[in-house]
């Protein structure tokens, strides 16, 4: 291990493994190590199911009607990848895709007033939708029309709304939408997790409005795709992808010290012996006195033997909760997937339900969403600190990850995996050559 490395890349999880692969891809000599002995780290998926129990300190075994443990991969962190965002952007580009398997989530939802509806994001869809009157159900097509053809390059296409000048706010007054519209437009089409946006250039939100509807024109069902047998697969893609252009793996290996000469990152040493690096990338647990607490996640992974009510018995789906609809600052999600992504056993369902926490009484906080979802076989609930780099890195050449929010898809992760990429080269993340090979990669992919 006694050698020089342009990077050297601490953890395991999708963050680290992505930027791992593009580095090697770009003829960095990589060097990726990990104290823990599986891929993933805290973004891994736990197989066998005894593993889970033992993980959350349940006494006993899983109970028999759970089926063979080694029929489940249970995600730690629930999250899908949208069919046009940018993380499939990135699996192309790789050519990562000749390692995974992905399947269609079957369904996306939005409570409202005490129910699940389907959440409309086509014109057909908002005539037939319970959750409009009929007439505000013409003004969200006129509005999903618009937005449709909206061009910022274009100010024929505006029609009076500047992208930059005028509020999200101010959309939804010109096309007169009540509180219940703005609701399942702004958290279940544009995916916000707060109210904010609505004050700040509509340009964002409408950007945000087409990826969705972009990837739910890719295959119909909804925008989501999800990877079979689990989230643990997409770091070992990218980990085989680094391997392939010659970084090298180091499981199981104690992290003794991060080697610092004048401020800067010079080596990392483990067992006694120093690998030096002009660069490291690491998650914030390496890191703690370079990070600060931004909030918390609260996570309830619940084991079910039926579908969820009210969602056309689907074998997945996402639900929202937006804030207003539960009474929070933030909004509740769940994302269910099930046998059918051999990811369960035969008939089982994993539904996790996910919040950022506001109160001292974190689980509490994910009833709307526990109640919907009983009966429960059984459930692990988790409460995790998020966490945020101060260091930017220009200085030490230490570049550290955010902890996963509580979103339900990967346009953040893949928001810090380029911001990471431009602090350490100084350029962009360059998605100018993904476009050659999208259908020929996803034309395929399973219903």
């Amino acid at each position: 291990m006694n050698e020089d490395y342009d990077v050297i890349v601490l953890g395991t999880g999708l963050t680290e493994c992505i930027l791992s692969g593009i580095m090697s891809v770009k003829g960095k000599k990589v060097l990726h190590m990990d104290r823990n002995s599986y891929y993933g780290a805290e973004s891994a998926s736990i197989t066998p199911l005894e593993d889970l129990f033992k993980r959350f300190n349940l006494p006993g075994k899983p109970p028999e009607s759970m089926g063979k443990g080694r029929d489940w991969n249970v995600d730690l962190i629930p999250k899908f990848l949208m069919a046009n965002g940018q993380l499939v952007s990135m699996l192309l580009i790789t050519q990562v895709t000749r390692y995974l398997d992905f399947k269609v989530v079957e369904g996306s939802f939005v409570y409202k007033s005490g129910k699940i509806h389907k959440v409309p994001s086509t014109e057909g869809e908002a005539l037939a939708s319970g959750l409009m009157g009929i007439f505000e159900k013409r003004r969200f097509k006129n509005f999903l029309v618009w937005t449709a053809n909206y061009d910022v390059n274009n100010s024929k296409t505006w029609d009076g709304i500047d992208p930059m000048k005028s509020t999200m706010s101010d959309v939804y007054k010109k096309y007169t939408l009540g509180q219940d519209v703005i609701d399942f437009t702004g958290h279940s089409l544009a995916l916000y997790r707060t109210d904010d946006y609505l004050t700040k250039p509509c340009i964002e939100t409408i950007n945000r409005i087409k990826l969705y509807t972009e990837s739910l024109a890719r295959y119909g069902k909804s925008p989501y795709l999800y990877p079979l047998y689990g989230l643990g697969e997409l770091p070992q893609g990218f980990a085989r992808l680094s391997a392939i252009y010659g970084g090298t793996y180091m499981l199981n290996k104690p992290i003794e010290e991060i080697v610092m000469e004048n401020g800067k990152v010079v080596g990392v040493k483990s067992e006694g012996e120093i690998a030096r690096c002009k660069q490291l990338i690491c998650d914030p647990s390496y890191f703690l006195d370079k990070t600060q607490k931004a909030g918390q996640v609260v996570r309830a992974i619940c084991i079910l033997s039926h579908p969820i009510k009210d969602t056309n018995s689907v074998n997945s789906c996402q639900i929202i909760f937006p804030q207003n609809q539960v009474n929070r600052k933030h909004d509740i999600y769940v994302c269910m997937i099930s046998f059918a992504h051999n990811v369960a056993a035969q008939g089982k369902y994993i539904a996790i339900a996910s919040t950022t926490v506001e109160t001292n009484d974190p689980e509490k906080e994910l009833k709307p969403a526990l109640d919907m979802l009983e009966p429960i076989d059984q459930k692990f609930v988790s409460i995790s600190d998020l966490h945020e780099p101060t260091d930017g890195g220009s200085e030490s050449q230490i570049f550290i990850s955010r902890t996963y929010d509580a979103t339900t898809h990967f346009e953040t992760t893949c928001d810090d995996i380029k911001d990471i990429y431009k602090r350490m080269t100084g350029s962009d993340f360059d998605f100018s050559e993904m476009e050659r090979s999208k259908n020929d990669i996803f034309g395929d992919c399973a219903e």
